[in-house]
C-alpha cells in the first residue's frame, strides 16, 4: 500500500524554503539552491526538514524525489525502493527512519541529469498523513567533460611530452639568468687579471729604469 503515497493528494503540502532562508513557516524542506557536478563524477544533494506535529506511535517516514519541476516525475521513493529507469543503479540515499536530514547521492553523472530536483517527505503524525515538499528545489548543473577521454595510463606521457615541447620552444628563465651571471663573473675575472698583469709590468719597468 505504500505506493499509494505517490498518488494521494497533498494532505498538507508545504513549499519548503531554500537552504539559508529564514523559517517563516513551522514546517518545510530545505535544500541547496544550486549545485554543480562534473560529467562522469558524482554529486551529493543534502536535505533537511522540520515540522511541528507530533508523530504517530509508530511513525513511518518516507523520502521521495521529483525531477525537472515541482510536479515532475517521481524518480525515487525510499519506502518501496523505487528508482526511475534513467537513474538505475546510480541513486543512493543516506537517510535512516526518524532522521530529519539526509543526502541524496547521484553517481556517474550524465549530461541529461541536469535540471531541478525536489525532495518530498511523507510522515504519519497523530493528525494523520502529512506531506512536505521543497518549493524551490535544487538546480543541478552538469559540467561537460572532454569528448575524447584519455585513459589514466596515457596521461603521464601526455604531460611529459607537453613539458618537453615547452622546454624546446622556450628557454628556462632561471637558466638564462644563471648563464648571464656566470658570464659577468668570468668577464670580471679576466678584467682583474689583465689589470694585475699591467700593474706588475709597469712596476717592473719602473724598477729597471731606476736601477739604470
Amino acid at each position: 500500500m505504500a505506493w499509494l503515497l505517490l498518488l494521494l493528494p497533498a494532505v498538507c503540502l508545504q513549499a519548503g524554503n531554500a537552504a539559508g532562508s529564514n523559517r517563516e513557516n513551522s514546517y518545510g524542506v530545505n535544500q541547496p539552491a544550486r549545485l554543480s557536478g562534473v560529467q562522469g563524477g558524482s554529486i551529493e544533494i543534502p536535505f533537511s526538514f522540520y515540522f511541528p506535529w507530533e508523530l504517530a506511535e509508530f511513525p513511518q517516514m518516507s523520502i521521495a524525489w521529483r525531477w525537472k519541476h515541482f510536479h515532475g516525475d517521481f524518480i525515487y521513493n525510499s519506502t518501496i525502493g523505487f528508482i526511475h529507469s534513467h537513474f538505475k543503479n546510480r541513486f543512493t540515499l543516506s537517510w535512516t527512519q526518524g532522521q530529519k536530514y539526509g543526502v541524496l547521492r547521484i553517481l556517474n553523472l550524465q549530461e541529461d541529469d541536469e535540471g531541478m530536483y525536489f525532495c518530498r517527505v511523507h510522515l504519519q503524525s497523530t493528525e494523520g498523513l502529512k506531506i512536505l515538499q521543497s518549493y524551490n528545489g535544487t538546480r543541478l548543473i552538469i559540467i561537460r567533460g572532454s569528448t575524447t577521454m584519455r585513459s589514466p595510463s596515457t596521461l603521464p606521457s601526455a604531460v611529459t611530452t607537453a613539458g618537453i615541447r615547452d622546454t624546446e620552444g622556450q628557454r628556462n628563465p632561471s637558466l638564462v639568468i644563471l648563464r648571464a651571471m656566470l658570464g659577468m663573473v668570468v668577464a670580471k675575472a679576466v678584467l682583474i687579471t689583465a689589470i694585475s698583469v699591467l700593474l706588475i709590468f709597469l712596476w717592473w719597468k719602473k724598477r729597471q729604469q731606476t736601477e739604470a
